[in-house]
């Protein structure tokens, strides 16, 4: 007698449908596994993850001969046909290809008839598209392979079993911005291992493919498609990457969604990609950058840098500050590339921004930048060492006329041009100073960064003449240096600095100890105070700072330098 199904409990119903479908599914196509098997100490099911790259298959991909169609289907007639479990299972295809299309049914029947929407499908929906019940359910399936091929183990298995030609037969198909976008993060994620490279850059038009994607008009697509050429241009395959990209036509679209992009995420994407370009072997350095540089990769940075700091001393964005760094990364990376470098350390407007960078009081948030300008500013001035006279000069200019603004106006004429020139030299720039004190605590763990700071704090100081100076300006410099005491003295304490060439960190200390000692000998009551008991907390600070410095100078120089501060 048969059972009524109405008088069957709920649960047993569904009990009885997940056994007629594990019954019925074929070896090859096998019914997900429960959530419990996705445990981090499992490895998920081979024929699980086979069973999602079937989902993938384009409806239409078996009448597309004239593109991959038949590519497709006579590499998965070659495959073998043992479905064991200790064996990655494999497809399997009709010689006619309907097995194909009875795929792409059962894909659109498995769909849920009514499901809500998430943040997965806004993309989607942001451009435009609808979503039919068949495309939700594929980008369902092309989340979980997309979150899978970020796994060495699976990525090897996907590749074994025809992904990669799923995936471009999908890109070479009509589909919606999102899941192109799923499309290429699923090639993105097996791009990052070795075996999958190679597995990419042997398929057929794919790299092509790809490269295609930057002419999308969708701002996800070409994220994707930026992050993906990024981790080409960075793997063991990064020349035949470099041939896709080294038309003119393909640059300079990559330069114009870099300038022309509102997204922040596209725009650090984007630069990332060109500094993969500059930063990769010296093949592709001869390949892509001179193009680039004659498409004008130089001027576009700096373009972005100067809107980038608009915005960061406007109003503080959290989420451009990775834009900010990959930007300043870009350039610096550009700045010690022979034959292309002078255009970068001979623009004062760069300059400019670097030092507005590193005049910012709150260096927190943004401090990985201000680091990477310090390393950037000690570039340029390597080059152009001039420019060290002009650290300060906006500000001087600006002192100078402030000053004789407040003067009556029959007092111009006593003004002469050697009292010009002495106070625009002996008034620098001491936010610039502090700024880049400020920057040590965050570069305790680089050293190339600490050597370039002392670098720029040495041509800084050389030029500065304690002697020459009035008592005021002499007290700043003084209260800047004191103020930082601590933050001198725990780099000094650090030995690793004593490994590389400390020329400049030396040459810094002997500056330091005049400036601190010419200071102690124009205070007349010194001596007063000290032999009254009555020395004052700045001048204890003096005291030690000074002799901090002189410890850490070269030993046959501590008595010249402070042989004053003992008398």
């Amino acid at each position: 007698m048969a059972v009524d199904a109405k008088s069957v409990p709920l649960e047993d119903q569904e009990e009885q449908e997940r056994q007629v479908q594990r019954h019925d599914a074929p070896a090859h196509n096998p019914s997900a596994p429960p959530d419990e098997f996705f445990d981090i100490s499992t490895t998920v099911d081979p024929s699980y993850v086979i069973s999602l790259i079937r989902k993938l298959l384009p409806a239409n991909a078996s009448n597309n001969h004239n593109s991959h169609g038949d590519v497709f289907f006579a590499h998965v007639q070659e495959l073998d046909t043992d479905h064991t479990v200790k064996t990655a299972p494999t497809l399997h295809v009709s010689n006619d290809g309907s097995e194909s299309m009875e795929i792409a049914d059962d894909f659109h029947k498995s769909a849920p008839e009514e499901r809500q929407n998430n943040g997965s499908y806004d993309g989607a929906e942001q451009c435009g598209h609808s979503v039919p019940v068949g495309e939700e359910a594929w980008e369902e399936y092309g989340c979980i392979l997309w979150d899978l091929a970020a796994s060495k183990t699976h990525a090897e298995l996907m590749v074994q079993n025809l992904i990669l030609e799923v995936l471009l037969a999908n890109l070479m198909v009509s589909q919606s911005a999102r899941a192109t976008e799923i499309t290429l993060g699923i090639i993105g994620n097996l791009a990052c291992h070795e075996v999958p490279m190679k597995h990419i850059v042997s398929t057929s038009g794919l790299i092509g493919t790809v490269v295609d994607q930057l002419f999308s008009e969708y701002a996800q697509c070409l994220c994707e498609a930026c992050r993906l050429l990024t981790v080409g241009l960075q793997s063991s395959e990064r020349i035949s990457w470099a041939k896709e990209l080294q038309s003119e036509h393909i640059l300079s679209r990559i330069l114009w969604i870099a300038e022309n992009s509102l997204n922040p995420q596209l725009i650090e994407k984007s630069v990332e990609l060109l500094l993969a370009t500059i930063e990769s072997s010296e093949e592709v350095v001869l390949i892509l950058l001179p193009p680039l540089m004659k498409l004008g990769l130089a001027s576009l940075l700096i373009n972005l840098l100067d809107f980038e700091m608009s915005q960061l001393l406007s109003e503080r964005v959290p989420e451009r500050y990775p834009v900010l760094d990959v930007i300043l990364r870009s350039i610096e990376a550009l700045s010690v590339i022979d034959g292309h470098s002078q255009e970068i350390c001979s623009n004062k407007d760069l300059f400019r921004l670097v030092c507005e960078l590193v005049k910012l009081p709150d260096k927190v948030e943004v401090a990985n930048s201000c680091i990477t300008a310090g390393v950037l500013i000690a570039n340029i001035l390597s080059d152009e060492p001039n420019l060290a006279s002009e650290i300060s000069q906006g500000e001087l200019f600006i002192f100078l006329f402030s000053f004789v603004l407040k003067l009556p106006s029959d007092s111009f004429g006593l003004i002469t041009p050697h009292e010009v020139e002495v106070t625009l030299y002996i008034h620098p720039d001491l936010p610039f100073l502090q700024g880049l004190l400020d920057i040590f605590p965050f570069s305790s763990e680089d050293l190339e960064a600490r050597s370039a700071l002392w670098n720029i704090i040495a041509r800084l100081l050389v030029r500065v003449q304690e002697n020459e100076m009035s008592r005021s300006a002499l007290q700043q410099y003084v209260s800047v240096l004191v103020s930082k005491s601590d933050v001198i003295e725990d780099d000094l304490l650090d030995s690793q600095l004593d490994e590389l060439n400390s020329k400049a960190r030396t040459t810094s200390l002997r500056r330091i100890i005049c400036l601190l000692n010419q200071w102690t000998a124009s205070k007349d009551d010194h001596k007063e105070n000290e032999m009254m008991g009555n020395r004052h907390e700045d001048d204890i600070n003096i005291d030690r700072l000074l002799d901090c410095c002189c410890k850490h100078s070269e030993p046959i120089l501590i008595h010249c330098f402070c042989s004053l501060h003992k008398a």
